[in-house]
């Protein structure tokens, strides 16, 4: 598929070939074939026998890359500080971390009483530590494991965790007694994610999920009963419905939102067994936060500006707002935090995120003060910040040359301390490496950032290994960010870049509305034209090129493998959307309804099924060549389905030149495998995979 030539790689195994069993798809005056539609079924055997196969197959077909991969997972191992906490954050009493220890898949989650005013250090044991959880035991010998809450009551006494050993995003949860360490008989089966306590723990409220896996019900269960009261249903499909407790512990917020409308009510958290009150009824279009502020309501909104306003509204009339910051047509209000003394507002600007701190006066509020930082590509983001009365702010920094660091800012003085920084173990020389900001020219003439890091030696020779990462959907934005498995990719001379496309939210609101619904197909060509842009820089070549992105983004990966195959030497492709239409098309799949406001509603509107089927990936395989592929799903995955996947997999090999393989987690969901060293394992299998396809291995 390139001129590189890479490893041998046992091409005598043969693919597995997966029957065609034609049914048709009918709508709007169009029929589809489609062959594969049948690998849909996760209890037939013959589909699991299937996957199997792929399974083996891809496993051949990579048996060259045992060592190498070997020598990834090693690498990333050696650097990482593997017995290591995270700088503990206050709330009440006591002072609240995670830990990992040397050779355990899952991390501890533990807490210690406060004795002074600054966090314990992060570089050794705590003394008088107290294991709240231990991730290892719970998981037992589970294939999989993952938490849906970790939630202490607000008087220190109870925990509330949820647990999920399949992948599916269904969790049990249960209440344990932090003083004694035994468990309470309440157990409530079948929650989503999330939860929130009544002011004196003796409540707890939770989540549900309808069948097509969306979050739909608010559930509050007093401790010791058994009978569950519903306190909120939505019944549009669009909406999904989550809850938690205000940073000052004075209410439990409702929030009710789709892809473009909010609706937020609010209980006294004193008050567990009141009725709610809306703070303003939904109104199409409008979006909007709530952040209790004590003595009012901070909302942060769009009713009157694209990227967001920010209003105050008294409590005892939550809907009257006053616009306390105007939109800004050059920077997007993401959310606020608000404080007894102060609020931190959390910005975008020149697809950078920035903070800014904005302090309580006699008169309401102080000006936005910007927190600066020296490098020019950075992510900052808030941390964690339980304490209503902190006069400290924590938040996160890193870059794609820094590694993850948390800081305290003091909201007094600006004065800001370092409380730890990732460690990189094994004598890794991070001044090696240096980032660039480059700005290609989107087919559209539209300028669009992509943010690089390489080795310094790398030479802008035009013959440059590049990975290129993208996403583009749901406004996510991909900030720059640091990894040490990153690492062995950059020292073995590969560039690792992000194109920050449309559909994202890097550069406000618009950025994401001119890649969604009717204009989702800039988001594929904005890639294209990235990966052309270090082309005709003087990076690289297309063949030395790998693509690479999950779920939305691997949607955005199989459009462009249809679109510009001759673009890329190589695509990674992870829990791939490549058979968007058929999901969008059948609402009672999970999350469909809901997904309509990004993608548009092709069963209802004919203009969105032919435009949805002009680059839907899987239905615009054509027998042409293509870029060597990597496919990996998850059996249990719920939110794009193993079938996606499966079924494209098997139409390019059946109707295109493709070299093209097919790993399937047979104990996972969407994240993958959840203990970190089998997650360890998995990256090592892609990078050396990617370093095969770019003659590296």
């Amino acid at each position: 598929m390139s001129d590189l030539n890479p490893s041998a790689d046992n091409t005598a195994a043969k693919p597995p070939v997966a029957a065609r069993k034609p049914i048709e798809r009918s709508h709007h005056g169009d029929v589809f074939v489609d062959d594969y539609e049948w690998l849909r079924d996760k209890t037939d055997d013959e589909v699991l026998d299937h996957l199997r196969a792929e399974n083996s197959y891809t496993e051949a077909r990579t048996a060259h890359l045992e060592s190498l991969r070997e020598a990834i997972f090693k690498e990333i191992s050696d650097r990482t500080l593997q017995t290591d906490l995270s700088v503990p954050a206050r709330r009440g009493g006591y002072w609240y971390y995670a830990r990992t220890i040397e050779g355990k898949q899952y991390g501890i989650h533990c807490r210690v009483k406060v004795d002074g005013d600054q966090p314990p250090a992060t570089d050794g044991e705590i003394a008088g530590e107290e294991v709240m959880l231990d991730g290892n035991e719970v998981a037992g010998d589970s294939e999989f494991f993952s938490l849906g809450t970790v939630d202490v009551s607000p008087d220190g006494r109870l925990l509330a965790y949820s647990v999920d050993l399949k992948g599916d995003e269904r969790f049990t949860l249960r209440i344990k007694d932090l003083a004694t360490g035994e468990l309470l008989p309440d157990e409530l089966p079948e929650v989503h994610y999330g939860s929130a306590w009544s002011a004196d723990g003796s409540t707890i409220f939770y989540t549900k999920v309808d069948g097509a896996w969306r979050p739909y019900q608010v559930w509050r269960h007093t401790l010791g009963t058994t009978e569950d009261v519903l306190v909120k249903e939505e019944p549009d499909e669009r909406f999904w419905v989550g809850v938690d407790l205000t940073r000052n512990e004075q209410a439990i917020q409702i929030v009710l939102g789709s892809k473009i409308t909010s609706e937020v009510w609010l209980l006294d958290a004193n008050d567990p067994t009141g009725e709610p009150v809306v703070v303003v009824p939904r109104r199409g279009g409008v979006e909007y936060d709530v952040e209790h502020a004590g003595d009012q309501l901070l909302i942060t909104h769009n009713a009157d500006a694209a990227n967001f306003s920010l209003a105050t509204a008294p409590l005892d009339s939550p809907g009257s707002w006053t616009t306390l910051l105007e939109g800004d047509a050059s920077s997007r209000l993401l959310g606020v935090d608000a404080f007894a003394d102060h609020v931190i507002l959390h910005r975008r600007r020149d697809a950078l995120t920035e903070l800014a701190i904005m302090r309580r006066t006699e008169g309401g509020f102080g000006e936005p003060e910007v927190l600066e930082f020296e490098e020019p590509i950075h992510t900052v983001s808030p941390g964690r910040n339980d304490e209503w009365h902190e006069t400290r702010y924590r938040f996160g920094y890193t870059s794609l040359v820094t590694p993850g660091s948390t800081y305290d800012v003091d909201v007094a003085t600006g004065e800001r301390r370092l409380l730890k920084r990732q460690p990189v173990l094994g004598g890794v020389d991070l001044g090696a490496y240096t980032q660039y900001r480059e700005w290609a020219t989107a087919s559209d003439g539209t300028k669009l950032p992509i943010s690089l890091v390489a080795r310094k030696d790398v030479a802008k020779d035009g013959n440059a290994p590049v990975v290129l990462y993208g996403y583009g959907s749901y406004e996510s934005s991909m900030d720059p960010w640091f990894s040490i498995a990153r690492l062995s990719l950059l020292d073995r001379g590969v560039v690792f870049a992000i194109a920050h496309v449309r559909g994202g939210g890097e550069l406000g609101r618009h950025w994401y509305d001119d890649g969604k619904m009717l204009a989702k197909r800039n988001t594929f060509t904005d890639f294209i034209a990235a990966a052309e842009h270090l082309v005709k820089e003087g990076w690289t070549r297309p063949e030395r090129i790998v693509a690479q992105g999950g779920s939305a983004g691997g949607l955005l990966m199989g459009a462009v493998a249809n679109l510009a195959p001759e673009a890329f030497g190589g695509i990674v492709a992870e829990v791939p959307f490549v058979d968007a239409l058929t999901t969008i098309l059948d609402p009672s799949l999970p999350l469909t309804v809901i997904e309509w406001e990004e993608w548009g509603n092709p069963l209802e509107d004919a203009d969105v099924y032919e435009y949805m089927k002009s680059y839907s990936p899987y239905e615009n395989v054509t027998a042409q060549r293509y870029p060597r592929i990597l496919a990996i799903t998850s059996l249990n995955d719920t939110r794009v389905f193993f079938v996606e996947p499966a079924k494209w997999v098997a139409k390019l090999r059946a109707v295109a030149d493709a070299d093209v393989l097919l790993k399937t987690e047979m104990d996972a969901g969407h994240g993958g495998r959840s203990g970190r060293y089998d997650a360890w394992h998995e990256i090592a299998f892609s990078l050396a995979w990617e370093l095969d396809t770019l003659g590296l291995a």
